[in-house]
């Protein structure tokens, strides 16, 4: 495959010993695939050039910034729009449960249009595709993809969304935080944490959101990062906090890090030992 012709696969865990979901991240300028169908929902966002996607009798033709849904055992083609540009773009194969959680009854979404207009939500799936890619944690990744396939079924399907409203929201919001900090090490999955409350994984996201403001990951990233933060004042090695506050490896403790403080481990460790 030349430098043009480009398929990385990442696979992703919904949670610590969770069910896997797969991420493609490709790039072609002659690839044409043959018809063929998948099990799970394909969701992509063209991200440059121009793909042409056989559908439902018809052609659906991708260009940077629009998102494409394509229905589970579907057949479907795809290959370059033109003889020039090629085509990239990031897609995730979706188990169909994932669409279903904030939806009216549990059914399956239908999506009529497979073509989709709707920035903000492509910017978030090309965003979350591309840092989960990199890192794929476990609990990032079932913070952040459910919550965003659902959004997609509850914008752009023709079903009907739950409503919106958790009762004691607040409560079970405090009660994740604190198991969160207490399983600092292995988070307990929100599917898990989701099924102790009797609500669906998308209440208690919603609920976790609309209380603390920001997603479970976020909020036990940043708290990894207070952790980490007493650990260098004590002199530690920036590789040691990574391993001793849940971080994959100090690549993940330093982008947090610098998202929370401004500074790498390594720079705040240093400032503060000069400062004795």
């Amino acid at each position: 495959m030349s430098a043009r012709e480009q398929a990385l696969w990442t696979r992703a865990r919904l949670g610590h010993c969770g069910p896997p979901l797969d991420l493609l991240t490709a790039r072609f300028d002659r690839h044409v695939y043959a018809p063929h169908a998948h099990e799970e929902f394909t969701i992509g966002v063209c991200v440059d050039g121009s793909e042409l996607i056989a559908y439902r009798g018809g052609h659906i033709r991708a260009t940077p910034g629009s998102i494409v849904v394509l229905a589970p055992d579907e057949m479907h083609t795809g290959g370059p729009a033109n003889a020039t540009d090629g085509y990239a773009y990031r897609a995730l194969y979706a188990d169909p449960a994932l669409l279903t959680d904030g939806i009216l009854g549990g059914s399956l979404p239908h999506f009529r249009e497979p073509l989709l207009d709707d920035a903000e939500l492509a910017v978030a799936l090309r965003l979350a595709h591309t840092e989960l890619s990199l890192c794929p944690d476990p609990l990032e990744a079932e913070s952040r993809l459910p919550w965003l396939l659902t959004a997609l079924a509850r914008r752009h399907s023709t079903s009907r969304p739950v409503s919106d409203e958790i009762p004691g929201a607040a409560w079970v919001a405090h009660a994740v935080r604190d198991r969160l900090a207490d399983d600092l090490l292995t988070p307990p999955s929100l599917s898990a944490l989701a099924a102790d409350f009797d609500l669906s994984r998308y209440q208690l996201l919603r609920a976790f959101r609309t209380t603390m403001g920001i997603p479970p990951y976020a909020w036990l990233a940043q708290y990894r990062v207070t952790r980490a933060r007493g650990l260098l004042d004590a002199g530690w090695r920036p590789a040691e906090v990574a391993a001793q506050v849940g971080f994959a490896d100090q690549a993940h403790l330093t982008r947090w890090f610098r998202r929370v403080l401004g500074v790498t481990p390594a720079a705040y460790r240093n400032s503060v030992q000069d400062a004795r």
